[in-house]
């Protein structure tokens, strides 16, 4: 980044705090390996991370002094399903990770965005409330979840969310807190109406049922185990490498294990030997080594069956 160019963020973040009671955490080049589960991705040039009750106030300013000074913003959850560029990513990232915690409200819960989805679960199941069983154990956070639609075990989360909280720094001026009643009809396979719009994901509400705390643990407990034994804590990676088209008629990872190409590498990334629908970062790799092996089977298997795979895994960064 140009001198220019980080004058002009200093003074953006020296204004936010001057204006906002918010403890900062804030990091020049901050590589970005620390921050997402590949553990791939070169240097952001400005990592803040609000933390606690200050975070919407300081966000929302922070958003609209970027926006008036055309410093791009990057809003980061959990780092669970993107690969961010050996060139890093310009301007500012804004993490929410400061952003926790969860509370009850009539109709179920109600989370910050930067709760964890394991926490989330958690939560719900010490309160005996059923219906984020599905996110035990799935990295990310909730902001994250709501804005991909996550799924697992045959539920997402459009099923159970019943409003989010947003702060839209688009087209207005000033940046507008809204509360966005859910349509699940607004919501498909791994989207949701948030993806493409300038949104800061604040708060998200859920209707849970009231249930026996014992046998949610033992499902949250179920779902844990399973995916440890599918290997998703065995090496740094991002759970699904591709999307799970369902007109082909059998999951991506049958697919790619049926052309042989588990254990196929490229550089430090390799398909899974264990599941074909997971790249893994086998140590040292970079984040064109993953990007070219994903490209390499995409390739490969509509070369050789016609069907067109399209990646889960967010590309992001210079």
């Amino acid at each position: 980044m140009s001198k220019t160019g980080a004058d002009k963020i200093h003074q953006i973040i020296d204004k936010c705090r001057r204006n906002c009671r918010c403890e900062v955490d804030i990091r020049y080049d901050e590589s970005m390996q620390d921050h997402t589960t590949f553990k791939v991705g070169g240097p952001a040039d400005f990592w803040v991370r609000p933390l606690g009750e200050g975070f919407p106030e300081f966000s929302s300013v922070l958003l609209r002094l970027a926006k008036e000074a055309a410093v791009p913003v990057f809003i980061l959850g959990g780092g669970a399903n993107i690969v961010v560029s050996d060139k890093g990513i310009r301007g500012i990232v804004l993490d929410t990770g400061g952003w926790k915690g969860c509370g009850v409200i009539d109709e179920g819960l109600i989370f910050k965005s930067g709760t964890t989805m394991d926490e989330a679960a958690d939560c719900a199941a010490d309160l005996s409330f059923s219906g984020l069983e599905f996110l035990a154990g799935m990295p990310g956070t909730i902001g994250g979840a709501v804005w991909m639609n996550a799924r697992c075990y045959g539920k997402e989360i459009a099923d159970v969310l019943t409003w989010t909280e947003v702060i839209d720094f688009g087209a207005a001026a000033e940046p507008e807190k809204k509360r966005l009643p859910a349509d699940k009809a607004d919501f498909g396979y791994k989207l949701s109406p948030f993806q493409g719009k300038d949104f800061l994901i604040l708060n998200a509400a859920f209707k849970l049922d009231k249930s026996d705390k014992t046998k949610i643990l033992n499902e949250m407990k179920k779902n844990r185990n399973d995916r440890k034994e599918k290997g998703h804590y065995s090496f740094p990676c991002a759970g699904s490498a591709f999307k799970n088209n369902r007109r082909i008629g059998k999951p991506t990872g049958q697919i790619i294990d049926e052309l042989g190409l588990k254990g196929f590498s490229k550089g430090g990334a390799q398909i899974a030997p264990f599941h074909g629908n997971i790249v893994i970062n086998t140590g040292g790799a970079a984040a064109a080594d993953i990007r070219a092996l994903i490209d390499i089977v995409a390739a490969e298997v509509k070369k050789k069956t016609g069907f067109v795979l399209e990646p889960e895994i967010l590309f992001v960064g210079e």
